[in-house]
């Protein structure tokens, strides 16, 4: 799942600290949330970057399609989410029965 935030979500202020939540934590317009269906996991990421360095990063728990499905995703234009197809054929998949979750930085 892809996804990214509304204009209304992204004026939202903080009831803490009266910031605007989205922006003041340093998501910008062009980071994306992605979550793995298969495991229920999720983080932002800023397009562009490498799929494994960021996955180390971030450190979630994926599906053997995740970082293949991720490095294809940096390589599309996320102007109009809703123009990506509904299915991306990633023939050169891992075949892999289990999921993993990256070492990172402790």
């Amino acid at each position: 799942m892809v996804a990214c935030f509304t204009e209304e979500e992204r004026a939202y202020r903080s009831a803490v600290d009266v910031q605007p939540l989205i922006t003041s934590r340093g998501w910008s317009l062009r980071h994306v949330l992605v979550m793995d269906l298969q495991t229920g996991e999720a983080a932002m990421f800023l397009p562009g970057g490498c799929a494994p360095a960021d996955l180390r990063k971030h450190r979630i728990w994926v599906c053997p399609l995740f970082e293949p499905f991720l490095a294809w995703l940096y390589a599309q234009d996320l102007a109009e989410l809703d123009k990506l197809p509904p299915v991306v054929n990633l023939d050169a998949a891992p075949l892999s029965l289990f999921g993993w979750r990256r070492p990172g930085v402790e």
